[in-house]
């Protein structure tokens, strides 16, 4: 006799399903304006799939790069992926940071010259060369007259990151040349939180 299943519908109850989530340490090079814009990112995703943890250290990259592996390392298993973010104006170690971090597996989300081209980008495409964070800022302050690095609100980027990804990949299609100016792989970080 031929086993019979349950068809769709016929009153048995499948269990419920649960996605495991990945989680993903972020360790930000700036104080206050990369930590504050992915904890509000993350709190606008509320992507079930994705945990984060998200901490700030103003060093050089390639103090967060060791930084980040020692975290990673106190929590060996704790963290699917750990991503170093942080910028190449004034900074001479960027491209050895960027070697260390490929070394140990974590990955860099580089902008160049700074984080403020990915917050630019939310708004409108650049494409002009900017040595320094101090010549791009006249650029996003046409967008945000009032913008202050310590203290970022949100609201004013919610709903336009995939925007941004659009227009950082038309720099950048790869999100790992930090040599290109401008250029920024924080699309790549904002597409792996969106994942489910």
């Amino acid at each position: 006799m031929a086993r019979q299943f349950p068809r769709e519908g016929s009153g048995r109850r499948r269990g419920p399903v649960r996605q495991s989530s990945r989680t993903l340490l972020i360790v930000c090079g700036g104080k206050e304006t990369e930590r504050q814009y992915l904890q509000g990112l993350r709190d606008h995703l509320r992507n079930p799939a994705i945990s984060l943890v998200v901490r700030g250290k103003a060093c050089s990259p390639t103090q967060l790069v060791a930084y980040a592996r020692q975290q990673r390392d106190l929590n060996r298993g704790g963290y699917d992926e750990v991503w170093c973010v942080f910028d190449v104006d004034q900074y001479a170690d960027v491209a050895e940071a960027v070697t260390a971090a490929r070394r140990c597996g974590i990955r860099a989300a580089v902008s160049n010259p700074c984080f403020e081209l990915w917050l630019l980008l939310h708004f409108a495409d650049h494409r002009a060369y900017a040595a320094t964070c101090k010549q791009l800022l006249p650029h996003l302050q046409k967008h945000l007259p009032g913008y202050d690095k310590t203290r970022l609100y949100f609201a004013v980027y919610q709903g336009r990151h995939q925007e941004a990804a659009e227009r950082a990949r038309k720099l950048d299609p790869t999100g790992t040349d930090h040599l290109l100016n401008p250029s920024t792989g924080v699309w790549c970080l904002t597409d792996r939180m969106t994942k489910r």
